[in-house]
């Protein structure tokens, strides 16, 4: 049996982490508990004891636990480290190497992967030295999951609640299952070690489709499921990216050691864009919706006998001309995709000139190729100095072959093969 360390810090949605420990029960892993000082405000140790099974460890200068040296011994016989709910103390520790108690000091000790779930005051998260120290815990290795959006116990709304319990349980799930492809959080140096070749690189991401409201309850939208697009910034964390991916409106649940911003407009899409920037590579994988109606409907549009509605359309804001033309803000490297139902090599170079991006990724998405919505692609890598034609693969094989390929031209080679 798969085995966790869950460290609950203190806030409101400390809650949710008992409710976490049965999900991963279910799911046939098991947790051992370390409650920080302000957790034990919110949940008891008696609670978190009884639906463990286990001990709950709570001090760091405990006489029997601390003869066997018990901060080092619950760093490494867990699978994996959770920290759920990972307040913005919690995280300042970790990114500062802070170790003051149990929990900061087994989070230093650790050689194990370690997976966050965030969780406070939208104001707490979106501060510049929160925002810093998440950067200096991915670049080092550390998955996160969330914050989702919403309205928090304070009154206020946004981003900053922690994940639903299962949404962190299926994160947990993907960190256990991938030992080969995600290193060690905090591996010792030696001859062949590193960080990935994109560590402390910046990416930014976008997926799926946007929805364009026609009034409350109609919208545009077209047939993407963000399936390449999510493997894609998962596949770019991987390789030691701080991954920012921006996702309109699909049901896939957040990429593990990736920021997810989820948003529904394409012009919700460019502002979320902007807020992530500046970066290293901006990867626009979505497909956003060029029209939407020029006056939204405030309440249901009525159907009448032998009157159909009019609706006047504008072009949306084109994100990737938007990003690709900048001066000096711009990122650079910029990877845009073609989804195209006829002259798929044609049309992909009309739009890499026209947008002014570095490589096109295109694909045939007609409906007997079962692309869209499928998990499948095949994919061809167009960019001034040619095309290359990959055959056809997984969504996940595709994201990993061009995340390397990403990685490569970021460095200066001019190949573009994985």
């Amino acid at each position: 049996m798969k085995r966790v360390l869950l460290v609950i810090g203190g806030g409101v949605a400390a809650y949710k982490s008992l409710d976490l420990i049965r999900r991963l029960r279910e799911r046939g892993i098991a947790s051992r508990v370390v409650l920080t000082r302000a957790a034990k405000q919110f949940v008891t140790p008696l609670s978190a004891a009884g639906l463990s099974g286990d001990k709950v460890y709570d001090e760091l200068f405990s006489l029997t636990d601390e003869a066997e040296m018990g901060h080092i011994q619950l760093s490494r016989s867990a699978d994996l480290v959770v920290v759920a709910p990972a307040t913005a103390d919690l995280m300042a520790k970790m990114a500062h190497g802070l170790a003051d108690d149990l929990a900061s000091t087994l989070l230093l000790a650790t050689d194990k992967r370690v997976l966050i779930a965030p969780a406070m005051n939208v104001r707490m998260w979106l501060h510049p030295a929160t925002r810093r120290n998440l950067a200096t815990l991915k670049s080092d290795g550390v998955l996160a999951v969330g914050p989702g959006e919403g309205e928090m116990a304070c009154g206020e709304f946004g981003p900053g609640r922690m994940a639903e319990p299962n949404e962190i349980a299926d994160a947990v799930e993907r960190a256990l299952g991938e030992p080969a492809r995600i290193a060690a959080t905090h591996a010792l140096p030696g001859p062949g070690t590193a960080l990935g070749p994109l560590a402390g690189k910046r990416v930014v991401v976008t997926a799926g489709p946007t929805h364009e409201p026609i009034d409350p309850v109609r919208y545009i939208a077209n047939r993407s499921s963000g399936k390449q697009g999510f493997a894609l910034a998962r596949a770019l964390a991987d390789l030691g990216a701080y991954v920012t991916l921006v996702a309109g409106p699909v049901g896939l649940p957040d990429p593990a050691g990736v920021t997810t911003r989820r948003v529904e407009t394409a012009r919700e899409m460019l502002a979320a864009v902007d807020e992530a920037l500046p970066a290293d590579v901006f990867v626009a994988a979505a497909a956003v919706a060029d029209w939407r109606v020029a006056t939204e409907g405030g309440e249901k549009i009525k159907k009448q006998a032998g009157a159909l509605p009019r609706f006047d359309l504008i072009e949306n804001p084109d994100i990737l001309a938007s990003i690709a033309r900048r001066g000096a803000g711009r990122p650079p490297l910029i990877v845009g995709f073609a989804a195209e139902t006829e002259k798929v090599i044609e049309h992909a170079r009309a739009k890499l000139a026209r947008k002014g991006c570095d490589l096109i990724v295109a694909n045939d998405v007609s409906p007997q190729t079962g692309i869209m919505g499928g998990d499948r692609n095949r994919v061809h890598l167009v960019t001034a100095d040619g095309v290359e034609d990959w055959p056809d693969l997984g969504k996940d094989e595709v994201a990993r072959r061009l995340a390397a390929a990403i990685a490569a031209r970021l460095a200066g080679r001019r190949e573009i093969s994985a």
